[in-house]
């Protein structure tokens, strides 16, 4: 079961509001199903983004994945680490593999995302 301290869309990306920044990051399983990540894509810091709108991609030996964002608001901070570091991805994506912070406009969207049962639940209906 994914962490129940944040909120997650069904396209993989997670969102934890903290002191009035969301950090957001990929799940487990996007990692898993990416496999063998060799590069990515993130905004620029104060760059605009909008709820469900594309903020970069994640490439793979496999495929480039289109990178969601779970809010809407400012990139006020992007893990820089990650670039140079793709393993942080795989090996701690709920923590030190985040990728950027992002300043809500207003709740920025919050309210629509998915709880971690209700994400559970639609990642594995995407296995069968």
């Amino acid at each position: 079961m994914p962490p129940s301290d944040r909120s997650y869309q069904s396209s993989h990306e997670w969102a934890k509001l903290e002191d009035g920044l969301v950090t957001v990051g990929i799940t487990d399983i996007a990692v898993e199903r990416l496999s063998d990540l060799v590069f990515v894509d993130l905004p620029a810091n104060g760059k605009t983004i909008t709820q469900g709108e594309v903020f970069g991609e994640v490439e793979s030996v496999k495929a480039v994945s289109e990178l969601l964002s779970p809010v809407s608001g400012t990139v006020r901070a992007v893990n820089e680490s990650v670039a140079d570091q793709l393993d942080l991805l795989a090996k701690d994506p709920f923590g030190a593999g985040w990728l950027i912070k992002i300043e809500p406009d207003g709740d920025g969207g919050m309210d629509k995302l998915l709880n971690a049962e209700d994400y559970a639940k639609a990642a594995a209906e995407e296995t069968h």
